[in-house]
């Protein structure tokens, strides 16, 4: 089962991963107040707030990052497919 972190404010991707099977973690709306504990996620779901002009987010992490800016949730959960396999 993946674990998946879920930015606040992302109550319909979070629910309808949970409701296929993900297990899913709430953060908080900055990455850097969860750094420690993005190593045990699979992958992480943002809103896309922490990103600059150029789609990029400051925080590395080796975790997967899925902006969920403009895509249903299916489809955010599709992403997270293709970058966990």
């Amino acid at each position: 089962m993946k674990k998946v972190g879920v930015e606040k404010g992302l109550k319909n991707v979070a629910d309808y991963l949970s409701k296929e099977g993900y297990t899913v973690q709430e953060l908080s709306n900055s990455i850097e107040q969860n750094l420690s504990k993005l190593e045990n996620l699979d992958a992480i779901v943002t809103s896309g707030l922490n990103t600059d002009m150029m789609g990029q987010s400051a925080t590395e992490t080796k975790t997967p990052v899925v902006n969920a800016d403009g895509l249903t949730p299916q489809e955010v959960k599709s992403m997270i497919d293709k970058q966990t396999r």
